[in-house]
């Protein structure tokens, strides 16, 4: 059985960002049964209806990013928290996905959230505030484990891979449940 696709979405844009060192370290825990690409949403201009109405034609970067959504079989989240929500490029690429109406890339597809943060409680501010959003998405979302890395800098070592054994092994059966509820909801 080939490899089931995911589109890891990355909540910030930095280049360095500690969202982004776990979600290669996600990958790097997860079963074959998984293939990841990471799609990326700092080139997306901010959505603009306007921009695609009266047979204009949309802007490239969200007809890539929507394409490459579509060819996935299920989404990654992986988000800081910013204000107690999800960061804007984020919320900028879940609303480029989701149009034009009635065509959303988002739907049907299984999805999990990872909120990463240096802070204590983890982003569980931006992981909740997500999941309200994929479920008007129609994505079936990862119950459990939640996850909420709290204190992450010091999770990871100056190479930017893990340096914690309680967290890998977190991960790694964090991952497992993503991929059987992959394996579980995937069209």
């Amino acid at each position: 059985m080939p490899a089931k696709k995911v589109a890891v979405v990355i909540g910030s844009l930095r280049k360095d960002s500690i969202n982004r060192k776990f979600a290669h370290e996600l990958i790097a825990l997860a079963p074959p049964s998984l293939e990841f690409n990471i799609v990326e949403i700092g080139e997306l201009a901010l959505y603009n209806q306007d921009l695609e109405e009266n047979g204009a034609t949309a802007p490239q970067p969200w007809t890539h990013f929507r394409q490459r959504i579509k060819e996935a079989d299920a989404v990654l989240f992986v988000t800081p928290e910013y204000n107690r929500s999800v960061p804007a490029p984020l919320k900028n690429a879940i609303d480029v996905g989701s149009r034009p109406y009635g065509d959303s890339a988002w739907s049907g597809k299984p999805a999990a959230v990872v909120s990463v943060s240096p802070g204590a409680v983890g982003g569980f501010g931006a992981n909740h505030h997500l999941r309200q959003s994929l479920v008007f998405l129609d994505m079936p979302v990862l119950q459990q484990p939640e996850a909420y890395i709290g204190g992450a800098a010091g999770l990871l070592g100056d190479d930017g891979k893990l340096n914690n054994d309680r967290t890998r092994e977190f991960l790694t059966k964090f991952v497992a449940a993503f991929a059987a509820w992959v394996e579980t909801n995937a069209k």
